[in-house]
């Protein structure tokens, strides 16, 4: 990870049209300075191999611009889950994912942290999850290939991570691997119970989250609610105009745990307008 103070913002990127071609421009009106992509259809199984003319120009437009690329992995991913079927193809998109961000040139590769679905199955579940990501985690560090993300869900449906208490135990069970790391999303957060918007709450919550991982902190989905605290609804608003608050961000842009951290916004919007808004907020409240 980057080892200055400052902390890179931007936002979800669409790439519809061409990698490049689509990317590279939003980015410039947009004002970002990292970017997060999806490789495949965000609610599909499709694994489309890239056009690598596209992948070079997007990787050497964002080696010019200074940008660090991340990969959403699809949202159907659940390595939990009690039907094999999803468990196969959610191992196959991380696969087809962590090749592609080594294509583009990506830091890394974020993903859902699943589901049980059923209590019952939890220890089953996370059993799963060790299975399907030690081989995962393993080839991406002998070949010097992006790192994994997993991102703590808003909750609901036996969420294997969703609260701060449960991410160090999700560590554990692929033993604190060193090619794996914690996306911390606000509005995962929030709709999981956290308190961000009390004067003080995104500071106690981010106090919580190093106590549990350390330094894996690599990157930062920066995303008002449109809920209240515990809905477990994971739906976003603009920063600033949701329940949770300018002054909650506004901590976690002076909170040192994100010192140096990339900031994505995934935030509404109708071109690059409202994620230039978003960006230009996140930017306002950085030291």
């Amino acid at each position: 990870m980057t080892t200055t103070t400052s902390r890179p913002i931007g936002s979800h990127t669409p790439t519809a049209g061409g990698l490049a071609k689509a990317a590279l421009p939003y980015l410039d009106a947009a004002g970002s300075e990292v970017a997060q992509v999806y490789v495949a259809n965000s609610r599909g199984w499709a694994l489309p191999p890239g056009d690598p003319a596209q992948d070079a120009a997007f990787r050497e437009g964002c080696e010019q611009r200074g940008v660090p690329v991340y990969i959403h992995a699809s949202l159907l991913l659940n390595l939990g889950s009690p039907t094999p079927a999803t468990v196969e193809k959610s191992i196959a998109t991380l696969a087809h994912a962590l090749q592609r961000g080594a294509a583009i040139g990506a830091t890394g590769v974020v993903f859902h942290s699943g589901s049980a679905v059923d209590a019952d199955y939890y220890d089953t579940a996370m059993t799963q999850v060790r299975e399907s990501l030690l081989p995962l985690l393993d080839a991406a560090a002998a070949s010097g290939g992006p790192k994994l993300l997993m991102e703590p869900t808003a909750g609901g449906g036996r969420s294997l991570a969703s609260r701060m208490d449960q991410v160090g135990p999700y560590l554990d069970t692929v033993d604190r691997h060193p090619w794996l790391g914690i996306c911390f999303d606000t509005c995962h957060a929030w709709a999981a119970g956290h308190d961000l918007a009390r004067p003080g709450g995104m500071t106690e919550t981010l106090d919580e989250l190093v106590a549990a991982i350390g330094d894996r902190l690599w990157l930062v989905h920066a995303n008002d609610s449109r809920d209240a605290c515990g809905s477990i609804r994971d739906r976003h608003e603009t920063i600033g105009k949701g329940s949770i608050g300018e002054a909650a961000f506004a901590e976690l842009m002076t909170h040192p745990a994100t010192a140096g951290i990339p900031v994505v916004a995934e935030t509404p919007t109708e071109g690059h307008v409202g994620h230039a808004h978003d960006i230009a907020t996140l930017k306002r409240l950085r030291p």
